[in-house]
């Protein structure tokens, strides 16, 4: 698989691309969609407590009789329940004994299930006790990552944040940070470009890579968000799409045609749109001003 391996600040190595399950569905097709995804060489498994489907993915996985240590999967906690039970629950839908990497899946769990280093402290624990083999975060930026490394025991090993062209420019500072801080970007909606966003700027750029490279715009802006050092979370119910996300880890982009994907994104998609809106506010405490955060993001 071309796609390289990165090393978490646990030790443990996470494959660089994955298949995302949050519209795989539900009943066979959720199954037979991760089915599908392993078929093609996908070995990093990305769900949530949210997607609904945890179920059908641990049968996937039963039934692919892949090696347990051949696969990276990871999920999230997305508060639809206390966070023990959550974590009890995905062990058990998944079929395992552990997962790869737990992730909050957004500031609004924190705020509605306790303050960010309250559940923070949690998933230290989950950590500690072996459900998870790496800890981390969702939807956080630079305030509530200083938060957390400010309060925290373990530093988180990922955050998993939108990442394409278009917003390139708002979330820079952030993948700047996690870089800092042994932090690894985890991409996902990187194709959001092609598939909410077409007739933008972006579009002109990626049909002068596809000129010099033959490569199709999915292909490329997964090389971009893989050129960015992230760990790229994807998806598709067909057969073909999914090869050609394998293949592009082979695709290698110039730096020339990454500044000007950067740039025609610069300005944000077209008319304005953007499928997430990130608020941020600030709340003092009863000592010091500690940062709450609130991500509305919609889908993910």
């Amino acid at each position: 698989m071309p796609w390289n391996y990165i090393k978490l600040n646990t030790g443990v190595t996470i494959p660089s691309i994955a298949f995302g399950t949050w519209h795989a569905g539900n009943g066979d097709e959720g199954v037979n969609q991760v089915d599908q995804a392993f078929s093609v060489g996908f070995e990093h498994l990305d769900t949530a407590q949210s997607y609904g489907n945890e179920k059908e993915a641990g049968q996937a996985i039963k039934e692919s009789g892949l090696p347990r240590d051949k696969l990276f999967i990871t999920t999230k906690f997305s508060g639809r329940t206390d966070v023990d039970t959550a974590i009890k629950n995905s062990l058990a839908n998944l079929g395992l004994t552990y997962v790869d990497l737990y992730l909050i899946h957004g500031p609004d769990e924190s705020i509605d299930h306790g303050d960010i280093p309250k559940l923070w402290r949690k998933f230290e624990e989950f950590f500690e006790k072996g459900f998870a083999k790496s800890i981390g975060v969702s939807n956080y930026d630079v305030g509530l990552l200083e938060l957390v490394l400010r309060e925290g025991k373990i530093k988180p090993a990922a955050n998993q944040i939108e990442l394409h062209p278009y917003v390139w420019k708002d979330q820079q500072p952030t993948v700047d940070f996690c870089k800092k801080h042994g932090i690894v970007v985890e991409a996902y909606s990187p194709l959001l470009p092609i598939t909410q966003y077409s007739g933008g700027p972006v579009d002109k750029v990626l049909g002068k890579i596809h000129e010099r490279s033959g490569a199709a715009s999915e292909q490329i802006l997964l090389a971009w968000a893989k050129a960015k050092g992230a760990v790229v979370v994807t998806a598709s119910s067909k057969l073909e799409r999914l090869k050609g996300y394998v293949e592009a880890g082979n695709l290698v982009l110039t730096d020339q045609e990454i500044q000007e994907l950067e740039g025609a994104g610069a300005g944000g998609p077209p008319n304005g749109k953007r499928r997430s809106i990130i608020l941020r506010a600030g709340v003092v405490a009863a000592v010091g001003a500690t940062l709450w955060g609130a991500t509305r993001f919609l889908g993910h």
